[in-house]
């Protein structure tokens, strides 16, 4: 539901390694014994000899290339999570027709940041803005009228995102316990163990890329991460951004079963890992080839949508079935799963349950 950010990301790392990776060959081809005979191409050739006074000491642009890469991959973790918000922020009414209906915490959020905006508006950064969409969001709000969330006024952050301030700004806008879920997700856990080798937590990976970030931000670098490094930077980014999507989409279906727009219809109590195919305990409901389903548990820190591909009843392949409860189904999805996980399904036109 939030896929299209999450597919932002990874465009825009996956550019980021490709940098990375292009000034390391260009770096060895500069700096070889023997760069100017034996070049990459004829062409690298020319533009060694006749360039060489032009090329940085390794040094410069080994630093030029860190400071480059940490402040991008900040930006673009930043501007994940302000844009993810801000999708959340226009589902919230659809869930939550009326205002007093809201969390009080998103409610108290939402007032001040409209108070602040309102002293704030003239600047140049919320220009797209007017007053009467500042106010009439408030306004349409307490007089029980269709309203919308302001996104601006949540997004109030004089710091950068550290895990205390990223914690707050989700739970002001009514994400709680995030970096509970973050800390313990699956894959974050995995590169801590397998890449940092558990030398370091999530918290203080994110600290360091901060870190760095301001310091190229002010011109002092005193630590330069070399080529592998820069790497890992981009997968812990990458992971870290798909964490906070699996959380954002898990409170979205516990807002929409609490208010009947999504029902669990089921649980995954053996898994085959080869086979991505599993055996499911369901509850009462039709189930279809080709159907998307979430597949969540909090306590194993998983949310993700998947689509089944095939099922099987008694060892015959089916295109559809109406099950009964305590009906045990064979499912294959296009992803791999694990026991344990819940099924959710999403109430029929809901938007949230849409792939872009």
């Amino acid at each position: 539901m939030f896929e299209e950010h999450l597919l932002a990301v990874r465009k825009n790392t996956s550019t980021v390694r490709y940098i990375i990776k292009t000034n390391e060959v260009s770096r060895k081809t500069a700096f070889a014994e023997n760069a100017a005979t034996k070049p990459v191409t004829q062409e690298g050739t020319e533009l060694l000899v006749n360039s060489q006074e032009n090329i940085p000491s390794i040094q410069d642009w080994r630093l030029y290339d860190h400071c480059s890469v940490v402040t991008r991959l900040y930006a673009v973790y930043e501007r994940f999570v302000e844009d993810l918000v801000k999708d959340w922020l226009k589902i919230i009414p659809k869930l939550f027709p009326l205002y007093l209906h809201l969390d009080e915490r998103i409610k108290n959020t939402h007032q001040t940041g409209v108070a602040r905006l309102l002293l704030e508006l003239k600047k140049n950064r919320y220009e797209n803005l007017g007053l009467e969409k500042v106010v009439g969001s408030l306004f349409y709000g307490v007089t029980n009228q269709e309203y919308e969330l302001v996104p601006e006024a949540f997004l109030f952050h004089e710091q950068n995102l550290r895990r205390e301030i990223l914690d707050k700004l989700l739970a002001d806008a009514g994400i709680i316990n995030a970096w509970s879920w973050l800390d313990k997700h699956r894959n974050i856990t995995k590169f801590l163990e397998e890449v940092r080798e558990n030398e370091v937590t999530a918290e203080k990976e994110l600290n360091d890329l901060i870190i760095f970030r301001n310091q190229a931000a002010h011109g002092a670098s005193p630590v330069i991460l070399d080529y592998p490094k820069l790497l890992e930077l981009c997968d812990f980014i990458d992971i870290l951004c798909e964490a906070i999507t699996e959380l954002v989409t898990y409170r979205v279906i516990q807002y929409q079963l609490s208010v009947g727009q999504a029902r669990e219809i089921g649980e995954i109590t053996e898994w085959f890992k080869k086979q991505q195919a599993g055996v499911v305990k369901t509850e009462a409901t039709n189930l279809s080839v080709g159907e998307n389903l979430f597949l969540a548990n909090e306590t194993i820190f998983y949310c993700q949508l998947a689509i089944i591909q095939s099922i099987r009843i008694n060892d015959n392949a089916v295109e559809q079935v109406q099950t009964t409860p305590g009906m045990e189904v064979g499912l294959r999805f296009n992803i791999d799963a694990r026991k344990g996980l819940r099924l959710y399904q999403i109430q029929s036109g809901t938007h949230v349950n849409s792939q872009k």
